[in-house]
């Protein structure tokens, strides 16, 4: 089911408008009766241009990519980055 957003309704409707995004799929918003824009999912966005959304670490543990109960084969793919700070200095022997 396709659903048309006017400029106005969509702008004054924003949080109800991504929710649907959610829910239903792509929702098209229209000025004067014509479409100019489509909103949708960040995974399908991300997709479609060609992003590698398996580095998503949601998505690698979410997705059918690996065979079920085998998390090893979709961690292999998930790049992690880690700050550049150096951890605070802790003192163990509970002195004050």
């Amino acid at each position: 089911m396709e659903a048309h957003w006017q400029v106005q309704e969509a702008k004054q409707r924003l949080s109800e408008l991504l929710r649907k995004v959610a829910d239903e799929g792509p929702q098209f918003v229209t000025r004067h009766g014509e479409e100019v824009a489509v909103v949708i999912d960040i995974v399908r966005y991300r997709e479609l241009i060609g992003v590698d959304v398996r580095a998503d670490f949601k998505h690698a543990l979410t997705s059918s990519a690996a065979p079920s109960n085998d998390v090893s084969a979709v961690l292999d793919e998930i790049v992690a980055e880690r700050a550049l700070d150096l951890p605070r200095d802790v003192d163990l022997a509970g002195r004050a």
